[in-house]
């Protein structure tokens, strides 16, 4: 009796699980939505058009064109053809599986496990959903990432991907955060002897989004990781300039001084977005309340060059 009632509260709390994270972790995303519910294709069959509901108010799904739904557990149930049990160890998974956790420092990290199917244009309405509340334009996104396919423990999922200089992709959606392996920078060159040094690829589709004429000045190298700072330092070497917009945090912050401390001419720009965490952060802010003319002047006029020595103290510049 006592194991029956164990049982019963497992699945009251598995009831609670949102089912918009649970269709996400197998690949699916609304087409539209609003605050009351989300609108799917259905994930039974093949449609062009949803009509697969889901209440946001009462976590309760319904699919129109088979006339039937249900809650969460019911939804997995039938999408894995799965037990009762099995779908709660599915959701019991999940409720880490959303967090978005720092990546291991290098030399720890294990291989993900991640097999990526194929990559091409970015077009899945999730995505570009995703890309919107980012305030990131399609067009914007399309000039240095891809939208990836991929398993993972033998499930199908999608994301924005932007590949590293050793074949790796940098994955995210509006749910995960991952990447596949190996590992690594990266560096994207157009021919310019300026290079702006980020964290993570939102940060630079910010900068593109913000400065539609950057890559037309600088090249760029994106970190993926504070972890690969080593793999930045020679890379730097080749440029007349450096401007850093790395995060406005303990780590962001002591990553930046690592690497003035290895060039000359550099500059921090982080001062653009002090306040806020990181360059996508001010970007979706100042897109909702409009662009101020100091943020303008800020990024897009001329600015006077500072110097730096070795040791990251600003010199006089001759």
């Amino acid at each position: 009796m006592k194991k029956e009632r164990t049982n019963k509260l497992t699945c009251e709390r598995a009831r609670a699980f949102p089912i918009e994270k649970a269709l996400a972790k197998l690949g699916h995303f609304p087409t539209r939505s609003t605050e009351k519910e989300a609108w799917f294709l259905s994930p039974f069959r093949s449609e062009t058009q949803a009509s697969f509901k889901v209440s946001r108010k009462l976590n309760r799904w319904y699919d129109h064109g088979a006339g039937q739904g249900g809650n969460v557990i019911d939804l997995i149930c039938q999408i894995n053809n799965s037990s009762v049990s099995e779908t709660l160890r599915f959701l019991e998974q999940g409720q880490t599986s959303f967090s978005f956790q720092r990546q291991p420092p290098v030399g720890t990290q294990k291989d993900t496990g991640l097999e990526i199917l194929h990559a091409r244009p970015i077009r899945h309405y999730g995505l570009l959903n995703y890309l919107f509340e980012r305030k990131i334009s399609i067009s914007t996104a399309s000039t240095i990432c891809r939208e990836v396919h991929y398993l993972h423990k033998g499930r199908r999922y999608f994301a924005i991907g932007l590949k590293n200089d050793s074949g790796g992709w940098e994955l995210r959606n509006k749910y995960y955060k991952n990447s596949s392996s190996p590992k690594d920078i990266t560096h994207i060159k157009n021919g310019n002897r300026k290079l702006i040094v980020t964290e993570g690829m939102f940060d630079l589709l910010s900068i593109l989004e913000f400065n539609k004429e950057v890559e037309t000045e600088y090249d760029f190298l994106v970190l993926n990781s504070t972890a690969l700072v080593k793999k930045a330092i020679k890379p730097m070497d080749n440029y007349d300039r450096i401007d850093f917009y790395l995060d406005n945090d303990a780590t962001g912050k002591a990553t930046t001084q690592n690497l003035l401390a290895h060039s000359n001419n550099c500059l921090d720009k982080s001062s653009l977005y002090e306040g806020y965490k990181d360059m996508n952060e001010w970007l979706i802010f100042n897109a909702k309340n409009g662009f101020g003319q100091e943020a303008q002047d800020v990024f897009l006029l001329p600015q006077k060059r500072s110097c730096f020595a070795p040791d990251g103290r600003k010199v006089k510049k001759k």
